[in-house]
């Protein structure tokens, strides 16, 4: 070994492109002032053999450490990462490494900017003896000024203190490696949220199969502000793994001084905030040494955010970074030389090898660019060789930056950024993820996505999305039980409800509307489901779990992909989103609903009630159901985690028969576990109740105001069999209202009523309700409606009323003199009530409709999501700290019975039936 510094290891035979093995024989016979290291050579290829048998064991090391052993072979699956145990209700730092993986996959669903650290609070007892003596002589020297308490010197001394026995990416490959491929979706999605890199490619050192993460990287959305060469720019939103950017590579070579990792998040920080996408070893998370994590490639996105003076160009920039020596993981960077725009090469000095080595990159299309801090006195020897790669890179004296400890890095850094403008505006290479999984399979890379039974989903999912042209025509032809046909059958199961609450007499007129039900029922029965509609049944109805789940996460992205969004203003010129006013409430939609997964459930509903509707009236024997089986097909995708449409959003009403049918499904599947804990969640769109109950609970309901769907939707969380006993419930069902409640004024007449009903519905179901708010003290009208509504039926859920300031992250919170006009101002909808209910109680308030004590935490300020402007922004760790504390005091109240005591299945299916 030369003082050059450590030679870096030899590469895999497997792993071992044709150049490369041609330069490692012709690097032998090379002579110069570094042949010296061909000992070094001698000796890494002595242990080559043992190479596998020795990263075999480190790999299972780290598993069993982790506590991850058994996962090796039967995966995690995304319902152990999310069901809730004794864990969900206590805040508390890890007492073994075994509890890291858990404790990460936890604060990564709270979106904890802390979610990477590793640290373990381990007593001294547990530490190495010279960790021991160290740590008393530090104490003895603190404290030999006073004899008289030297006795309280051991005892500080065995106070707790932490450890980070774990890199934070061995903990994130080790985590990948055991779970299954939703497992590792969601993980990859959730740090998306956090801000992190995100790993795209996965070193397995055991198996020698690098897997390529596209199916993991695919529920990755972004949005950024568009702004094309002519014309006004627009905020888009798009898959990473389908839009294209120039990426730029960033590797090391042999031992560099420089941290690449933190030069990364210097060129992706605009401004004066640091951004710490990529760790480094300078954050306090964890600084042990990597034992299986080198090789592992991660990528960050630069996005555009329209401000000129932060943007480093008007284009999504892609950034790649490779964990390890290039000598060692020469497939991985062949991979990132195949798909960079540019690659960046830190090191110290360039010896022969790696002279060979990257001399085999003749004839590439990529910018090279090495970022060098010379060791003294090999300075004519890296001139030397950057002479000899000048013709072969196709480089310049431009090419070639030093950065030495004397170096001014914000100055560095702007140079580096200016580097990357330049090569991003220019004509130059331009890939999106899926290109890249095309370049990794040529390589022999392993493809995640690749597997049968996720490609035969695709298959299928795309010969339904294959003939949507336009999606509401597609609606109006293909699913046409829904539309006009179930606008009417609403509207007339309405007032059929109506009048038998009325009491009303006219037994005649009850006659009358039974009667133009069951012939619009008989109308929809008239309808077989179509071709498109067919496949979709098929799969949710394949035997393979697995490619059920596949089907299902294709058909969200193949169907928002046809949707085709249109841009959008950006936020702080976007107008305000008013619901149109007037008497046809239940018609007018509050803004174009995508088609989405649910309009297929959708249909399957209809059918099913239809075809309920001819058995209940008589008109079709039991034994003729064709469509009986659709609440079980539907329940297993309820029970493995997609959220199922409980208001329809169109007609913005309940489908009876059909949620009946899910429910007894429900209580069938689960059995002796069927406790259930309803949790809802009101508010109007835009105040973040659907991001709430996602970082909450880890669910998938829809975000984003004006883009999802506009009914109320229902996703079960299961609590651990051995926490249900203490929380008193084995499930949660939690029920997000969606769009339905858009806080129609009380002279909206029929939409208010229309509002003030599905709240009382809602709210009426639930044991907890959390009223989300957002930059207004006051509540909606129909909310505060259906308050007064169920204080007379006695039934009064828990509730939570949550301000979100969703704009000024750094604003203080309120003080709970503050917070008391939330609870005390009259408002005006205590007439809309008056109006509603013909009642003469005059003005009300919440004070007046239940214990309601600000200082008992029934009224709660989370901080704005964002540290800074979107979309580059932080997340604020003051968010995630106060929606655990809400979560927390949420499940607390379950479990001491403040709400209502806790029904099972059979009781709830009652219960929809009276509402």
């Amino acid at each position: 070994q030369s003082d050059l510094g450590e030679v870096a290891p030899e590469i895999k035979a497997s792993e071992r492109p044709a150049a490369v093995a041609i330069a490692d024989l012709e690097w032998r016979e090379m002579e110069g002032d570094d042949c010296e290291l061909q000992d070094g050579d001698g000796m890494n290829e002595a242990q080559d053999s043992d190479f596998p048998t020795v990263e075999r064991s480190r790999l299972q090391e780290m598993l069993s450490l982790l506590g991850l052993e058994t996962h090796q072979a039967q995966k995690l699956g995304l319902q152990d990462a999310l069901q809730i145990s004794s864990d969900s209700v206590r805040n508390w730092a890890p007492q073994a490494p075994r509890d890291l993986p858990w404790t990460f996959l936890r604060k990564l669903q709270a979106r904890s900017a802390e979610a990477r650290s590793t640290a373990v609070l381990a007593s001294p007892s547990d530490a190495r003896p010279a960790e021991k003596e160290s740590q008393m002589e530090e104490e003895v020297i603190y404290w030999d000024t006073a004899d008289d308490i030297s006795a309280d010197i051991y005892s500080f001394s065995e106070l707790p203190t932490p450890d980070t026995p774990v890199n934070p990416l061995d903990l994130l490959c080790a985590l990948l490696l055991a779970s299954d491929g939703f497992l590792q979706q969601e993980i990859v999605l959730r740090m998306s949220l956090c801000q992190f890199a995100l790993p795209l490619v996965l070193p397995d050192s055991e198996h020698h199969a690098h897997t390529f993460l596209l199916w993991a990287m695919r529920g990755v959305v972004r949005t950024w502000w568009a702004q094309p060469p002519r014309g006004a720019g627009s905020l888009r939103e798009d898959s990473v793994v389908l839009a294209r950017a120039p990426a730029f590579a960033f590797v090391r070579m042999e031992v560099s001084s420089n941290s690449k990792s933190q030069l990364l998040n210097a060129v992706l920080s605009p401004g004066h905030r640091q951004r710490d996408c990529f760790w480094h070893r300078d954050l306090s998370l964890g600084t042990s040494p990597r034992e299986i994590a080198d090789g592992l490639v991660e990528v960050s996105w630069l996005l555009p955010s329209g401000r000129e003076d932060l943007d480093l160009c008007p284009e999504p920039v892609a950034f790649l970074n490779l964990r390890g020596d290039i000598g060692s993981h020469w497939l991985q960077f062949k991979l990132l030389t195949e798909v960079s725009s540019a690659v960046f090469i830190l090191t110290d000095n360039i010896s022969k090898k790696e002279y060979k080595l990257l001399s085999s990159m003749k004839g590439s299309a990529t910018k090279y660019y090495f970022i060098l801090s010379p060791y003294r006195g090999k300075r004519n020897s890296n001139l030397r060789f950057l002479n000899r790669l000048t013709p072969v890179l196709r480089m310049d004296h431009s090419h070639v930056l030093v950065k030495v400890s004397s170096t001014d890095g914000a100055r560095f850094t702007r140079r580096v950024r200016a580097i990357v403008a330049s090569v991003a505006r220019s004509p130059c290479r331009r890939v999106s993820v899926e290109d890249m999984a095309h370049a990794a399979r040529r390589l022999g890379l392993k493809v995640d996505e690749d597997c049968e039974e996720c490609q035969r989903a695709k298959d299928r999912m795309e010969r339904i999305t294959r003939s949507i042209r336009d999606p509401d025509a597609y609606r109006r032809e293909e699913l046409r039980l829904q539309g006009e046909p179930w606008r009417k059958a609403a509207r007339v199961e309405k007032e059929l409800c109506q009048a038998q609450w009325a009491g009303d007499p006219a037994d005649k007129r009850r006659a009358e509307l039974r009667q133009r039900l069951l012939e619009l029922r008989t109308q929809q029965s008239g309808h077989d489901p179509a071709g498109g509609m067919q496949e979709f049944i098929a799969g949710i109805s394949c035997p393979s779990l697995g490619e059920r789940q596949y089907f299902l996460r294709w058909m969200e992205w193949g169907l928002a992909w046809v949707a085709q969004p249109r841009p959008r203003q950006p936020p702080e010129a976007a107008p305000a989103l008013r619901p149109k006013q007037g008497g046809a409430g239940d018609r007018e939609p509050l803004w174009p609903e995508p088609l989405g997964v649910e309009h297929f459930l959708r249909e399957m509903g209809q059918f099913y009630e239809a075809e309920s509707c001819l058995v209940e009236a008589g008109k079709l024997p039991t034994g003729q159901r064709r469509f009986a089986h659709f609440p079980g097909l539907a329940l297993e995708l309820l029970v493995r985690g997609l959220p199922l449409e409980l208001v329809d959003g169109s007609t913005r009403s309940t489908p009876l028969r059909w949620v009946t049918g899910l429910l007894k499904e429900l209580h069938t599947r689960l059995e002796r576990r069927s406790r259930l804990v309803v949790l809802s969640a009101l508010g109007v769109p835009g105040t973040g109740k659907s991001t709430l109950l996602n970082t909450m609970f880890g669910l998938r309901f829809a975000t984003g105001r004006g883009r999802g769907p506009r009914g109320a939707f229902m996703q079960l969380v299961t609590v651990a069999e051995s926490f249900s006993q203490d929380l008193g419930c084995d499930h949660i069902l939690v029920i997000d209202s969606g769009g339905l409640i858009a806080g129609a004024p009380a002279t909206a007449g029929e939409r208010f009523e229309l509002e003030a009903s599905l709240a009382t519905l809602i709210m009426g179901l639930s044991d907890v309700t959390v009223v989300s708010l957002a930059e207004t003290r006051d509540i909606p009208p129909a909310i505060l409606h259906a308050f007064l509504r169920l204080e007379k039926t006695g039934h009064m859920p828990n509730y939570q009323f949550v301000y979100q300031n969703l704009h000024d992250s750094s604003a203080p919170g309120p003080k709970p003199r503050e917070r008391r006009p939330l609870l005390e101002s009259p408002s005006d909808v205590s007439r809309a009530s008056t109006h509603v209910d013909k009642q003469g109680d005059g003005l009300r308030t919440l004070a007046d409709l239940a214990f309601c004590d600000p200082e008992k935490q029934h009224v709660w300020h989370v901080p704005g999501l964002w540290h800074g402007a979107p979309p580059m922004a932080a997340v604020s760790l003051g968010y995630s700290e106060a929606v655990f504390e809400l979560k927390r005091c949420l499940l607390e109240n379950i479990r001491n019975g403040l709400s209502d005591p806790h029904r099972n299945i059979q009781q709830l299916i009652e219960l929809v039936g009276l509402l």
